[in-house]
């Protein structure tokens, strides 16, 4: 067996020509990264795709489909499109959050600044301004579920 091949290429059982498509994205000490691929893509659409680029974006076009096709066996519904809909949870949560301590630290501003009011009198304010922060919020991701079509 020639250790010259490629992993696509001992995976296919061919020969490696010299100006193999596969051998700069897929070296033969990492077979499972063009196994993968081929999973999902299959080796022809990958080859396919990989000659319509030029040649300085092909190497990040390799990362991608790798990264693609990995998400895609781990979640074989939503794929990369469910991390992107977790990660979108997450920086909700955190804007949410990020209201919330915002609001709180105005009101303890206001407090700070009137000592002498009474306690029962800035409770019904800060309700009123945290409300006002988290409808601003709910707004804004709102106008952005529309744009992104999963959430």
């Amino acid at each position: 067996m020639n250790s010259g091949r490629c992993a696509a290429c001992r995976y296919l059982r061919r020969r490696c020509p010299p100006d193999c498509i596969f051998s700069p994205y897929f070296p033969s000490n990492n077979p499972q990264r063009f196994v993968s691929i081929h999973r999902i893509y299959g080796a022809s659409n990958v080859a396919k795709l990989l000659q319509q680029l030029p040649t300085h974006l092909r190497a990040e076009a390799a990362d991608s489909l790798y990264f693609e096709a990995q998400c895609r066996v781990e979640d074989p519904v939503y794929g990369c499109v469910g991390l992107i809909f977790l990660l979108q949870q997450q920086i909700h949560n955190a804007v949410s959050q990020l209201a919330k301590t915002q609001a709180e630290i105005a009101v303890l501003k206001s407090q700070a600044q009137h000592p002498q009011a009474q306690q029962v009198e800035v409770e019904p304010e800060f309700n009123n301004f945290l409300q006002q922060q988290l409808d601003y919020v709910a707004d804004l991701n709102f106008s952005n579920q529309g744009s992104s079509g999963f959430m």
